[in-house]
């Protein structure tokens, strides 16, 4: 790490759970983000300030005037653009260092389990149930963590699942494929935009938690959040035993 870095990365330093050895560990990181949206937006950027290595950001839609009450990543001059694309430029501004790597596309199973392996860890900050599968399984074929977070209304969630430690359950478990899912996208329910920042925040801490091991993760447990009353909820996710993704 030269001085430059020491002097960019010096507040991180100083806390003695991270020091030089954690932060040069963080600069040598790879996150796939999927979702460059309302949670994707503040992960991404907290994630670059903080020196992560390689981001790898996957998202297929273009930014609209729409997004902008929430995805600070993007901003007038986006519009139109592709988020990823607006999501790389805002990222090389914060932090020139970090290596930005763009998919602009919805990726497929295929594309994931390729992606997924070449991380340390993944962020789930998309919008849909049927991606939020396909990324569970990826992560749990790779065993690579997934931190995973959804807002609606002004409702939050997040948790981590990380098949690396015995024991663990994966989105599955908490989230059953086959059973009564549906998606609500904010077009149609709205979203408190600050709530997007709360939770895509806990996402980038808890992924920097993760890639130094360092604290309690949020691994087992569903954080929940009622933005109306600012009450914070924590529930235990218990490994299904009979789970057909992390248990095949």
């Amino acid at each position: 790490m030269n001085d430059h870095q020491l002097l960019r990365y010096s507040r991180h330093i100083l806390l003695p759970q991270i020091d030089v050895e954690g932060q040069e560990k963080l600069c040598q990181s790879s996150v796939l983000v999927i979702g460059a949206g309302g949670l994707g937006s503040p992960a991404l950027m907290y994630l670059a300030a903080s020196g992560i290595g390689n981001l790898i950001v996957c998202d297929g839609d273009q930014v609209d005037l729409t997004n902008l009450q929430r995805q600070i990543i993007h901003d007038n001059q986006s519009i139109g653009l592709a988020k990823t694309l607006s999501a790389k430029q805002t990222l090389t501004k914060i932090n020139p260092e970090i290596n930005v790597t763009t998919v602009q596309e919805k990726v497929d199973a295929a594309q994931l389990l390729h992606l997924v392996a070449t991380a340390d860890a993944v962020i789930d900050a998309c919008d849909n149930f049927a991606t939020r599968s396909l990324i569970n399984q990826a992560c749990v074929i790779h065993k690579k963590p997934l931190i995973s977070g959804a807002v609606v209304r002004f409702e939050g969630q997040v948790s981590v699942f990380d098949l690396s430690q015995p024991g663990s359950p994966c989105y599955h478990c908490l989230y059953p494929m086959e059973g009564e899912q549906e998606d609500m996208p904010c077009a149609i329910m709205g979203v408190f935009s600050p709530i997007a920042g709360i939770i895509g925040c806990v996402q980038a801490a808890e992924t920097i938690k993760t890639l130094l091991n360092i604290g309690e993760s949020l691994n087992g447990r569903l954080l929940l959040l009622d933005a109306l009353t600012m009450n914070w909820r924590s529930a235990k996710v218990n490994k299904d035993p009979r789970c057909p993704v992390c248990q095949m």
